[in-house]
């Protein structure tokens, strides 16, 4: 019972926020290895961390590390690296970000994809119109299968490839692009019926989806990003919708997020957009999200 595990889950969303059903799952995961305490405000992580063995939390400063004298672990549920100065971490201390996530976020991409080809949104963009309420014959003729449809995912860590094997399985004919075949993807991007871009923001991914390479998609194509924000020109975006080069688009992230911006909504020609399905960063909500996170530690040895 050396060990001594600080949590500091705390989030607006409370699917983030470690509760009391957390911590007790915690606790049996690593039951006769330590103590685990879990605090709720900045000051009462600063006033353990010099105790602490294992970290895991959404935040943590550079600065930090001088009080962290025991830390051998410093963990986040999060994929993205934003929050964490995982950079300056010293070598004896290893560093984990969450890859749990992906199949949740599988899921959504399927949601959406499927409720796109059976004309829900199709539905709702003629009612907000005031075209029809009752569009029986209008819509006949929006309504698909997915199956036999070709996806191009861009990108194939623990999202892009949950994502791939989602689709794999709904009978979409799945590609993923990679640098190593980044090669494929203008031949890949004229067959797509989805292009979804699951790339993280930190590794020279801005506006990877230009409109050069949207102009290289068919009419029916619909855009789906669940990676970050930076990866779409936003105006090339909305311009191609506005023209009907392309179908629509699916986007969970944007380049101006609130959390990013003092909590202000972000000015996007995207957010309300007719053809844009618009997520507010949600597409890996879930109940269990948190004891997933610390399933995922435990699994991989960080506990």
């Amino acid at each position: 019972m050396n060990d001594f595990y600080l949590v500091w889950l705390e989030w607006p969303e409370e699917c983030f926020r470690a509760n009391a059903k957390d911590i007790q799952f915690l606790r049996a995961l690593v039951s006769g290895k330590g103590r685990v305490v879990h605090v709720r405000s900045e000051k009462s992580f600063l006033a353990n961390l010099s105790k602490a063995t294992h970290v895991i939390t959404w935040h943590f400063k550079k600065e930090w590390y001088g009080r962290a004298k025991s830390l051998k672990v410093l963990a986040t549920p999060a994929a993205g690296r934003e929050f964490i100065a995982w950079k300056d971490a010293p070598d004896h201390i290893k560093v984990h970000f969450g890859g749990f996530h992906g199949d949740i976020i599988g899921e959504s991409v399927l949601a959406f994809c499927m409720a796109w080809q059976r004309g829900f949104f199709k539905i709702g963009q003629m009612r907000l119109k005031g075209e029809d309420i009752w569009p029986r014959e209008k819509i006949s003729g929006f309504c698909r299968s997915i199956v036999g449809t070709k996806a191009v995912v861009v990108g194939k860590g623990n999202v892009g490839g949950a994502v791939g094997r989602i689709l794999s399985k709904a009978g979409v004919d799945v590609c993923w692009i990679t640098r190593r075949n980044i090669n494929e993807l203008r031949p890949a991007l004229k067959k797509a019926d989805w292009v979804v871009l699951a790339l993280p923001g930190d590794t020279g991914t801005d506006n990877f989806l230009n409109a050069e390479r949207i102009g290289l998609m068919q009419k029916k194509a619909v855009v789906v990003n669940v990676g970050r924000g930076n990866a779409v020109d936003e105006v090339a975006l909305a311009s191609a919708l506005d023209k009907g080069l392309i179908a629509g688009a699916y986007l969970d992230v944007f380049k101006g997020e609130p959390t990013q911006l003092g909590g202000k909504l972000p000015k996007s020609p995207l957010w309300d957009h007719s053809c844009v399905v618009a997520m507010p960063h949600a597409s890996a909500f879930s109940p269990d999200y948190v004891k997933l996170a610390f399933k995922e530690l435990c699994d991989e040895g960080y506990l």
